[in-house]
């Protein structure tokens, strides 16, 4: 199938469908939930295939105790390679978690001032974003900004910009969404700034800076910026429904990692470790500790559940954007963490 061809389909699976899927998704979601629960966490991977997911990998770290890896499905549909715990994953949003880290180690290090406004950092944009000249940093970590989204752009998904300018282009000169500090709307532009930022203020790139302050002191191994840095084969496989392409090979800018890196990096985030002297106390007032991320093909969710003391990361890599496979993931998730209650407590 031609690139062309691909990208209508995805368009028209995007932008269309709507209706049919909100008739079916409730029914589905409903059987999911009410299901007799599983005894074991393998089993609901196992279960979770039924409902469309090609693929499932979850980590689970509770405190104490040695993690447990689990793995259902295939790695790679077409080559029929079963699913395996340790292999890279494109983490989507969560990595705003990574990225709101390093601005605040940054903040610490005296290398910015969370207060600093986007036209301090950012001059070369000559004002073309609107309000850029009260756009604090903080505001942008707390998605306060009102920088439209440039993920929000029709067609984005099915042909999204190789270049950095490209990205840029697509807010650049467009009416903020609202003034600054007014309300609250998600926005990977602030990301992708605060990524810039990143590289600007400490005068290496991105990686290299978080490998020096996150990756290397926690003994991240496995946690990459580009898919560039990394060997394909190990990059688990994901799939749009109704489109027969492996969607890994696409560059929506994620940053990937295994499960057992993004678990040790979440308890860190959560019990302070990650942190130098005062930084958790600055972390703690611009961003949050648990995480979701989603983009054609993948979808993660990491959170770390402090009742449990326990850390549990979810990779599934078949995804639609009506809510269909992101609604389904939530209850598999969530139908996982009773099954570790409830073992916890037998």
């Amino acid at each position: 199938m031609s690139k062309k061809t691909t990208t209508l389909i995805i368009r028209i699976l995007l932008f269309g469908g709507t209706a049919v899927s909100l008739y079916f998704v409730p029914w589905i979601i409903l059987n999911a939930w009410i299901l007799p629960l599983p005894n074991t966490v393998q089993e609901q991977l196992e279960e979770a295939l039924d409902y469309g997911f090609e693929g499932v990998i979850v980590y689970v770290d509770e405190g104490g105790k040695k993690s447990e890896f689990y793995a259902a499905g295939w790695h790679d549909r077409d080559k029929k390679n079963p699913a395996y715990p340790e292999a890279l994953f494109k983490i989507a949003s969560v990595n705003k978690l990574f990225v709101a880290v390093s601005i605040t180690k940054l903040a610490s290090e005296g290398r910015i001032s969370l207060d600093g406004t986007l036209d301090e950092y950012f001059p070369e944009f000559g004002g073309r974003i609107d309000n850029s000249d009260i756009i604090t940093i903080r505001s942008m970590v707390q998605h306060r900004s009102g920088i439209p989204n440039f993920t929000d752009e029709p067609g984005f998904w099915a042909d999204p910009p190789d270049t950095k300018e490209g990205v840029l282009e697509l807010v650049f000169d467009k009416p903020a969404n609202f003034e600054p500090g007014a309300d609250y709307e998600y926005s990977n532009t602030n990301y992708f700034l605060l990524y810039e930022l990143i590289e600007k203020a400490s005068g290496i790139s991105q990686y290299e800076y978080m490998k020096r302050v996150i990756f290397d002191p926690l003994g991240l191994k496995n946690t990459y910026v580009s898919l560039d840095q990394i060997d394909m084969n190990e990059l688990m496989s994901g799939y749009y429904e109704g489109i027969p392409e492996d969607m890994k090979y696409e560059n929506y800018g994620s940053m990937i990692s295994s499960a057992e890196d993004l678990g040790i990096f979440l308890r860190a985030l959560n019990d302070g470790s990650v942190f130098g002297p005062g930084e958790r106390d600055i972390y703690a007032s611009i961003y949050e500790f648990n995480h979701t991320g989603l983009i054609p093909g993948y979808q993660t969710i990491a959170e770390y559940h402090e009742d449990m003391d326990t850390v549990v990361i979810q990779f599934t890599n078949t995804t639609d954007f009506n809510g269909y496979n992101w609604n389904l993931s939530e209850v598999i998730y969530n139908r996982i963490i009773k099954i570790l209650r409830k073992q916890r407590s037998s």
